[in-house]
């Protein structure tokens, strides 16, 4: 729901009705704990990409003017989403070793910085974008995409502009919907205790939201 939404329903400003969604999206952030993937289990990696770095132009024929969103998806489990300066095999590979387990079978497309990083799984196999393949049995990076579809879907059908400094709550936004999602047998009584004890711990103020 936005902002302008909140604040026509419950009769408050825009103002408040923008930090309260704000701090919700800041209960709705989960520290990880334990790796996602695991021995036989399939985790699929990829990056998108949402509207335009500050003080950026437009670069010609690449993406280095937009804000990059990195995630990884266990197959029939959970997805974690990171907001990246670049996408490099330099700012991608600390992340898959400290979010995902060794042992794990890694999928990915066939970009560059995937092959540049060097091993950081079990297996790591490809499906080749380039030559405008999609699935070869089994491999296939479908599932991570369907997720930037829903992320997608929400941030330009709900919320239509979202600024660079604010972005990675609003994918802990996503990430927290799909993690407690119906089909995972998550009911909205369960969705909505663990919300909000997330709220332990965190203090987000107004001056912090705009500093950022």
């Amino acid at each position: 729901m936005s902002a302008h939404q909140l604040h026509r329903t419950l009769g408050v400003t825009y103002k408040t009705a923008w930090f309260m969604a704000h701090r919700i999206r800041k209960a709705m952030e989960t520290q990880h704990r334990d790796p996602i993937g695991g021995g036989g289990k399939v985790v699929e990696a990829d990056e998108t990409f949402w509207g335009t770095k500050p003080d950026t132009k437009k670069a010609r024929g690449g993406w280095a003017h937009k804000n990059a969103i990195f995630s990884l998806v266990e197959r029939g489990g959970q997805v974690r989403s990171f907001h990246i300066p670049a996408v490099t095999g330099a700012t991608l590979k600390p992340i898959l070793e400290s979010q995902m387990s060794a042992d794990t079978n890694l999928m990915t497309d066939d970009a560059r910085h995937y092959k540049q990083m060097g091993k950081v799984s079990a297996t790591h196999e490809t499906v080749a974008h380039t030559k405008k393949e999609y699935v070869r049995g089994n491999i296939h990076t479908n599932t991570i995409e369907g997720f930037f579809g829903l992320l997608k879907r929400g941030l330009i059908g709900t919320y239509h502009h979202v600024g660079s400094h604010h972005l990675q709550r609003y994918v802990s936004e996503f990430d927290f919907r799909y993690n407690n999602r119906t089909a995972l047998g998550v009911t909205d009584a369960e969705r909505t205790d663990t919300a909000l004890k997330g709220i332990v711990g965190k203090r987000l103020t107004y001056r912090r939201i705009n500093a950022q």
